[in-house]
């Protein structure tokens, strides 16, 4: 059983879509009990944007970073780049020493510092369902790098 911490962009529609398309993927996977995504938990006793609402989302996620056992790293954001908030939610569980799943759908170039970090790369939402959490055997990155 293991708590997995589901870091990614959502900022646009199909940020969004994707993100539920690998929420949905993790709750059909049999190996999978229990994950936080950030997505679900934006919401504060402060208003949107300002810097109280920043301090306490901040806190939260950096909270659930460390609690989790692994985290599972969307990449694909803008400019064939990640999301700087993913990277370095995936620089917090290098440190930790967590297991790092890594999806990368649009399978852009990816920097040396987040091929080199992963544990497992994806390139399919869908393969999510079937990926083995409680093992996370090393699927070796595999693509351009920059």
């Amino acid at each position: 059983m293991s708590q997995i911490y589901l870091a990614g962009p959502f900022f646009s529609d199909e940020q969004i879509d994707r993100v539920k398309r690998v929420e949905l993927a993790l709750d059909a996977n049999p190996t999978v009990t229990d994950y936080y995504s950030p997505r679900q938990h934006q919401k504060t006793d402060n208003p949107e944007f300002t810097s109280p609402w920043a301090a306490e989302v901040f806190q939260r996620d950096v909270n659930n970073v460390t609690n989790a056992d692994i985290v599972l790293s969307i990449i694909d954001y803008r400019d064939e780049d990640a999301d700087s908030g993913t990277a370095f939610e995936q620089g917090m569980a290098w440190v930790q020493k967590k297991p790092i799943i890594v999806l990368n759908e649009r399978q852009f170039p990816v920097n040396l510092m987040l091929s080199e970090s992963l544990t497992a790369y994806i390139t399919k939402a869908d393969d999510l369902m079937m990926y083995d959490f409680n093992e996370t055997p090393p699927l070796p990155f595999t693509g351009e790098l920059f």
